[in-house]
């Protein structure tokens, strides 16, 4: 039977929200605010996914581990709704970013098969944990200086996805079994990605203006990034400037170690429940177990 816990933190995101929450880490606040939209359209296309899946998984572990995933991904969604509709408030434009963003996966959803989809989700799911563990690793710069509340939404929401690290594996491998054929799905799970986070970069760039964002949002695609930073140290002047790192206080070594993680999560015989875990993840279940805040994760107790 599942171990996992559906648990429902108050998030309030009523108040004005800042596009930049992270003041000193703009290239971050928008990598996090694209994640945000990402989370919500991904996990329509799981719940259909899976849902879809649910009769052709004949074992009962494998249905309520299902079930679990599902309830903690919906509760993920939620939040992170009262977080973009914050954004979309300060910048309505946005809402038809979201609208974009939204449709590239329910495209993915009316023409591509069940298979590469569930594929598509434990292919993505299995990069979440040295992922997530880079960011939790490295809480006291990339999240503890930001606007409390984003930063809250954002450390329960990757320590859940640690939490059911295996979930997605989980079922892909009851319903499809098919170990390589994860590989062969995965530059088709790319170019969709990438198509998504261009639709993103470019409506953040188109209605949110540049004195609010700090950075161009086009430095979320990769090859952008390369380019940019390339170009700059090609050219001369003091107006050339790098692209801005949203991971510029994480060390290069651990960066290097999260990505040679991410590409072994790709590999046919992956196991997430072997990946190191981060030592934050156990303070925040067990703050949570106490029955203290974690919607404020930053505000002191007591």
């Amino acid at each position: 039977m599942t171990d996992l816990e559906v648990r429902r933190p108050k998030f309030d995101f009523s108040d004005d929200v800042p596009w930049v929450w992270h003041p000193r880490n703009p290239a971050f606040s928008f990598f996090m605010n694209a994640t945000s939209i990402i989370a919500i359209c991904f996990e329509q296309m799981i719940v259909a996914a899976v849902q879809e899946a649910k009769p052709q998984m004949t074992d009962a572990d494998v249905a309520a581990e299902a079930t679990a995933f599902l309830r903690q991904e919906a509760q993920h969604s939620s939040s992170h709704r009262k977080h973009v509709n914050a954004l979309i408030k300060r910048y309505p434009g946005l809402q038809q970013t979201f609208d974009d963003a939204m449709a590239c996966f329910d495209t993915l959803t009316a023409t591509k098969s069940l298979k590469f989809r569930l594929a598509y989700i434990a292919d993505l799911e299995a990069t979440f944990t040295p992922s997530f563990k880079l960011m939790l690793d490295n809480e006291a710069t990339l999240f503890r200086p930001g606007d409390n509340r984003v930063a809250s939404l954002f450390l329960w929401h990757f320590v859940e996805e640690i939490e059911h690290r295996s979930s997605a594996l989980l079922i892909y491998d009851a319903v499809v079994g098919e170990h390589w054929y994860r590989i062969r799905a995965l530059p088709g799970v790319v170019k969709h990605l990438l198509r998504v986070m261009s639709v993103i970069a470019d409506g953040v760039n188109a209605h949110v203006p540049s004195s609010d964002r700090k950075v161009d949002a086009r430095t979320l695609l990769p090859a952008y990034g390369a380019w940019e930073n390339l170009k700059s140290r090609l050219a001369s002047g003091a107006g050339n400037q790098p692209v801005p790192s949203a991971f510029a206080s994480v060390s290069r070594k651990e960066i290097l170690v999260a990505a040679g993680r991410v590409l072994l999560s790709q590999t046919p015989h992956h196991k997430p429940e072997h990946e190191p875990l981060p030592r934050f993840a156990d303070q925040w279940f067990e703050r949570w177990k106490r029955g203290e805040d974690v919607a404020r994760w930053y505000t002191p107790v007591g």
